[in-house]
């Protein structure tokens, strides 16, 4: 596979998995998940992750994992390439797990006594990816082992923290997040 190639269905793969943390900071708000309990004298999640936000940031990717597959073939026609459809249970595999992977790295950044929001380089930037691969892989696995090759994983590795830093200044400058990271 031509590294162009490599790079557009690494993000052609990742997009049901880059979008629902996006969703979820338009749509959040609400309660949280950890209904403001505590851990030794800290929130276990905080007030940014709540249900509602969870809920839409999952329904976002499943809704565009099905926008993807319908429009996958034509798409990579126009492309001259092969864009993989998303099965169900893969597309809830990166939409989930990217959730999944939000919420543990608040839960991480609780214990190591960050605020809501403080920044936590590389977990910041990849919680999604570490969750959501292995998801797709035990939910998909033959779909997965057939489309994330080592070097589909090796782009996803490196474009992934680069897109998070300039969606997040982006999201930032249009005040939707309160924080450039």
């Amino acid at each position: 596979m031509a590294i162009l190639e490599t790079i557009l269905v690494a993000f052609w793969l990742m997009l049901p998995a880059y979008v629902p943390n996006n969703a979820a900071v338009l749509a959040g708000g609400g309660r949280p998940i950890d209904g403001g309990a505590e851990w030794g004298g800290k929130r276990v999640l905080g007030d940014g992750k709540t249900w509602r936000g969870t809920a839409a940031g999952i329904l976002a990717g499943l809704a565009l994992a099905g926008l993807l597959t319908m429009i996958g073939d034509d798409v990579g026609s126009a492309l001259g390439l092969t864009l993989p459809g998303f099965p169900p249970l893969a597309a809830l595999g990166l939409a989930g797990g990217a959730m999944l992977g939000d919420i543990l790295a608040s839960f991480l950044k609780r214990r190591t006594g960050r605020n809501r929001g403080a920044m936590f380089p590389g977990v910041d930037q990849l919680d999604f990816v570490v969750v959501s691969l292995p998801l797709v892989a035990l939910l998909a696995t033959e779909w997965f082992f057939e489309w994330f090759t080592l070097e589909v994983l090796v782009v996803i590795v490196v474009l992934t923290p680069i897109l998070h830093v300039l969606t997040n200044v982006i999201a930032y400058k249009l005040g939707l997040k309160n924080e450039p990271w």
